[in-house]
C-alpha cells in the first residue's frame, strides 16, 4: 500500500504530469545514476527516444523540453518557469546541453530525441527508453522508463509490475488499507475519521507537524496558481490559438452588477478558480499535480469553494484544508493502486474522474460527513464520469481539457451534497465503480486515450490536421 499523500500531490510544471513531470523526472533519474556510477565524464552522446502517447502527443505536451530541463538536472517543482524558453533556444542555437547542470555534450534535438509516433513499449502507453555513448559509440547505460501518471516514474528493472508503485522502505503503516471496504472497516473499529486515519499512517514517515507544513505548503502553490491563472491574459501556446478566460472572467465577477445578472454565485467563482490552474497549466506555468496536471484545477477550485463559500472553513481554518488533502488522498490512492489515474492508460476517467472523486471526498469530510458518506460522495464523483475519454485536440492539454476541469469541480461539490443529504447507504461501493473504471479504460480503445487519434481531437479540428501530434 505505501503511497503517501505527498506522491498524489506534487509541486511541478504544466501541462502534463504524465507527459511533462514523468519524462523529466526519468531523464533526471538516468543522469543521476550516470553519477553514481563514475560515468558522466564518460559520455558524449545521450539519445532520447519517445514511444505510445509521450512519441503521439509529446510535442504538444511539453515532452521534449520536459527530457531536456531533466537531462540538465532540474526538478518539475524547482525549475525556473519563466527561464525555460531562453534556455531551449540556447541548446537549440549552440546545439550543446550541460548534462547535470554541467557538462557539455554535443545535443542535436533532430537526431537525439526521437518521438516514435506509432510505436509502443510492452508495459504501458508512455515509455520511453534513454541511451548514453562514449566517444567510440559504446553503450555506456540505457534504461527503459514508464511514466505512469501523476508523475510517477517506474523503470523497466521492476519484476513486478503489480508491485510497481509500493515503496521501497519496509515498515509497516499502522492503518493500511487495499480497498475502500477496509477503509471503511477501519475507520469503524477505530472511531477515527478518514483523515484522521491518514494523517496517523503519514506520521510513520515524517512528524505531523511537517505533514501538516507540507500540506499548506501544496495549498499555498495551488492558491498562487489561481492568482496567476486569473491575471495572465493572452493566448496559449501550441498553435489552436485559445484565448485564455480566466482574467477577464475574473474581473467580471468583482463586478457585481454582472454577478448578479447571472445570479449563479459561488458555481461562476468555481469555474474560475478551475479555468484559471488549467490555463496556468497549459501554458506551461507552475502547478500542482492533483492527481495529475490535466485534472489539476478541481481540487484547488473545490478547496477554494469550501474556504471562500462554506461556513465550515470558518470553525476549522488550516485544519480544515490539511483534512481536506488527506481524504482525498485516500481516495486516490484507492484509485491509483486498483485502477489507474493515467489518461494514456484509462481515458480521461481517470484523471477528471479522480480528481473529482477525490475532491468530493475531501469537501464532504471537512464539511462533516462520516466515512460512508465520504465513500458515497467519492463513488459518485466517479461513477459520473466513466467512459470519459482523453481526445485533447492538437495534443494539447486546452480543449476540452480546461472546461473539463471546471464541469468536473461542479460534479464534485453537488456529489458531496447528495451525499450528505443521505445517511452513506448507496447501492454501487466505491470499489465496484474504480474496477468498473478499469475494465471500461482496457476495453477503450488507444485512439482515446491521449493519443489525439479520435474524437474531438479530429472531429472539431478547424487547422489541418497535420498539426496534429499523432
Amino acid at each position: 500500500m505505501p503511497i503517501s499523500v505527498f506522491d498524489l500531490f506534487k509541486i511541478g510544471i504544466g501541462p502534463s504530469s504524465s507527459h511533462t513531470v514523468g519524462p523529466m523526472v526519468a531523464a533526471r533519474t538516468f543522469v543521476s545514476s550516470l553519477v553514481d556510477d563514475n560515468l558522466l565524464g564518460a559520455v558524449a552522446r545521450v539519445e532520447v527516444a519517445l514511444y505510445g502517447s509521450l512519441g503521439a502527443t509529446g510535442k504538444g505536451h511539453g515532452s521534449d523540453k520536459a527530457v531536456i530541463l531533466g537531462l540538465m538536472g532540474e526538478t518539475p517543482e524547482s525549475v525556473d518557469v519563466a527561464g525555460i524558453e531562453n534556455v531551449m533556444l540556447a541548446i537549440q542555437e549552440k546545439r550543446i546541453i550541460k548534462l547535470n547542470g554541467h557538462f557539455s555534450i554535443p545535443f542535436n534535438q533532430q537526431t537525439d530525441l526521437i518521438f516514435h509516433r506509432k510505436k509502443s513499449l510492452p508495459r504501458h502507453a508512455n515509455g520511453l527508453q534513454i541511451i548514453s555513448f562514449d566517444k567510440a559509440g559504446k553503450i555506456l547505460q540505457q534504461n527503459i522508463y514508464y511514466s505512469v501518471g501523476g508523475g510517477f516514474v517506474v523503470d523497466d528493472t521492476c519484476k513486478s509490475w503489480d508491485d510497481d508503485f509500493i515503496r521501497e522502505d519496509k515498515h509497516a503503516l499502522p492503518y493500511p488499507f487495499e480497498s475502500a471496504e477496509e477503509l471503511l472497516a477501519l475507520c469503524q473499529s477505530e472511531g477515527l475519521s478518514i483523515s484522521q486515519l491518514m494523517m496517523k499512517n503519514e506520521v510513520t514517515w515524517q512528524p505531523q507537524s511537517k505533514v501538516e507544513a507540507g500540506l499548506l505548503t501544496i495549498w499555498q502553490a495551488m492558491q498562487d496558481c489561481v492568482e496567476q491563472g486569473c491575471k495572465n491574459g493572452g493566448i496559449l501556446p501550441g498553435g489552436l490559438k485559445v484565448k485564455r478566460r480566466a482574467a477577464e472572467l475574473s474581473q467580471s465577477l468583482k463586478d457585481e452588477k454582472t454577478h448578479a445578472l447571472f445570479n449563479q454565485g459561488s458555481m461562476d467563482w468555481v469555474n474560475l478558480y478551475a479555468l484559471a490552474v488549467n490555463e496556468e497549466n497549459a501554458a506551461g506555468g507552475r502547478v500542482v499535480t492533483a492527481p495529475t496536471n490535466g485534472a489539476a484545477g478541481i481540487i484547488p477550485a473545490v478547496m477554494l469553494y469550501f474556504k471562500n463559500f462554506c461556513n465550515a472553513y470558518e470553525v476549522s481554518g488550516e485544519k480544515g484544508i490539511v483534512n481536506f488533502m488527506l481524504t482525498a488522498g485516500a481516495i486516490g490512492m484507492l484509485i491509483k493502486q486498483n485502477a489507474s489515474i493515467s489518461g494514456a492508460e484509462v481515458g480521461c476517467q481517470g484523471e477528471v474522474g479522480s480528481a473529482s472523486a477525490m475532491a468530493a471526498a475531501g469537501l464532504t469530510e471537512v464539511l462533516g460527513g462520516t466515512p460512508e458518506q465520504v465513500e458515497n460522495a467519492a463513488e459518485i464523483g466517479i461513477e459520473h464520469n466513466l467512459g470519459l475519454t482523453c481526445d485533447p485536440i492538437g495534443g494539447l492539454v486546452q480543449i476540452p481539457c480546461i472546461e473539463r476541469n471546471a464541469m468536473g469541480a461542479v460534479k464534485a461539490i453537488n456529489a458531496s451534497r447528495m451525499a450528505l443529504r443521505g445517511d452513506g447507504t448507496h447501492y454501487v461501493s466505491l470499489d465496484k465503480v474504480i474496477h468498473t473504471m478499469r475494465e471500461t479504460g482496457k476495453d477503450m480503445r488507444s485512439k482515446y486515450k491521449e493519443t489525439a487519434r479520435g474524437g474531438l481531437a479530429l472531429h472539431v479540428l478547424d487547422v489541418p490536421v497535420s498539426v496534429v501530434e499523432c
